[in-house]
């Protein structure tokens, strides 16, 4: 489900942005989570302690904070959420793409130009989240695109995901669970309980290790070489591969 967030310190703003988004969801017969925060404070305390927001409406100018240092500051924990700035000023508009801005409107806003960036911002998730994978790590928040990943591997009670630019991160959760989302995408091998390959990056399958085009190598189980086989080149076969046995 898309979640989304608003932060402003006028109480009649806030009151308005509601009624735009009750109504959005009524319209265009949608589910989407909200969460109202009064104050920068209040939004920031919820992210550092993990919240997650598709979209963000954020006000730029507000007592003792300005937007664009709490967008900056919320980059550090999500790189991923569409922060759409509301506000009564220009002034800031240029530099609010420098926190990776989704749209800088200047109020008030209407509710037909509502409705437009609400339904942008979620083409734009959908879009992403089709095909990537989002991570809490160290890091923060990640979206990673699922082409780059060539594997993930299990590292005491974390998994580590390497991708094809060398980039590794680091994150909580279960192999197992990892194995069962991915599973519908066709591609993703798991070879052995602690290992999950994309098998767009194999370059080839011995009976002790599958080698990566990286030359990285993954152990192969004793005994399930010929499994692991037939179930590349059915891979390659479905996917019109080339290939000479």
């Amino acid at each position: 489900m898309i979640k989304a967030a608003f932060c402003d310190d006028d109480l009649l703003e806030i009151d308005e942005i509601n009624a735009l988004f009750d109504r959005y969801c009524v319209e265009r017969d949608k589910k989407i989570a909200s969460a109202v925060f009064h104050s920068p404070l209040e939004l920031l305390a919820e992210i550092e302690k993990g919240a997650h927001f598709d979209i963000l409406f954020l006000d730029v100018i507000m007592p003792g904070q300005n937007g664009i240092n709490v967008a900056r500051e919320i980059r550090q924990y999500d790189r991923t959420t569409k922060i759409i700035f509301l506000t009564s000023s220009s002034e800031f508009a240029v530099e609010s793409y420098t926190v990776g801005a989704f749209f800088y409107y200047v109020k008030p806003i209407k509710a037909e130009v509502f409705c437009q960036l609400m339904d942008a911002a979620i083409s734009e998730c959908e879009k992403e989240k089709q095909g990537s994978l989002i991570l809490r790590s160290k890091s923060g928040i990640t979206r990673i695109d699922l082409e780059k990943l060539v594997y993930c591997e299990v590292m005491g009670h974390n998994l580590v995901f390497h991708l094809d630019d060398g980039i590794k991160f680091e994150s909580t959760g279960s192999m197992d669970e990892l194995s069962s989302e991915l599973e519908k995408y066709g591609c993703f091998l798991r070879p052995h309980r602690s290992f999950l390959i994309n098998m767009e990056y194999i370059k080839s399958i011995s009976y002790k290790a599958i080698t990566l085009n990286n030359l990285e190598k993954i152990p192969i189980p004793h005994g399930k070489c010929s499994e692991i086989k037939n179930l590349y080149l059915n891979y390659a076969f479905n996917s019109k591969r080339a290939f000479i046995l």
